[in-house]
């Protein structure tokens, strides 16, 4: 097994497990156990846990962002996009909120690489509100930021499409009233 597939592997248990159980409660050793990646192999790819957190957070930002914009970019509406697709993702079997505000919620202001993918993720998800809601309209990608994080977290209580589609409908009535 070379680093690549070392790395990947990691991720991978990394992923299920700390989006599942949560970070803090999974240790080194059991995601070296699911992995099937030896200790020395680990460490070697992974010096701490904190740079195997960052990377999942990383890895998870990047596909999650490109499956968001794939669905915005292909929408006459992109904003009711993002809310479609955001009621798809409340709908999935496994969906456990955002992984991002849950490791923040999980680690605070701790781990500085931790806290520099959260942050940079919001940027994107707050870039991405300001395309769908056009030019001129921060304010809008603003108010639309937190209907997104605010039905995000009301799914995790309670999944399901309902927090998406009632966010989709306060935002159509913020786009009507901006003028969109």
């Amino acid at each position: 097994m070379d680093d690549e597939e070392a790395r990947t592997r990691l991720l991978d248990a990394a992923e299920a497990l700390f989006y599942a159980e949560g970070i803090q409660a999974v240790g080194m050793d059991r995601i070296r156990t699911e992995s099937g990646v030896p200790l020395k192999r680990l460490y070697k790819v992974f010096p701490a846990k904190e740079a195997l957190v960052a990377a999942y957070l990383d890895r998870r930002d990047r596909r999650w962002t490109a499956s968001l914009r794939g669905a915005v970019a292909e929408a006459a509406d992109p904003v009711g996009a993002v809310f479609a697709w955001l009621a798809a993702w409340f709908s999935e079997p496994d969906f456990r909120g955002c992984a991002f505000l849950n490791a923040y919620g999980e680690l605070g202001t701790g781990p500085a690489a931790v806290l520099d993918v959260v942050r940079r993720h919001k940027a994107e998800l707050q870039e991405l509100l300001a395309e769908a809601a056009g030019a001129g309209r921060e304010d809008l990608a603003d108010q639309l930021l937190i209907l997104v994080e605010g039905a995000t977290v009301v799914a995790a209580l309670t999944p399901g499409p309902a927090p998406a589609h009632n966010a989709a409908a306060a935002a159509a009535t913020l786009m009507r009233a901006a003028g969109a």
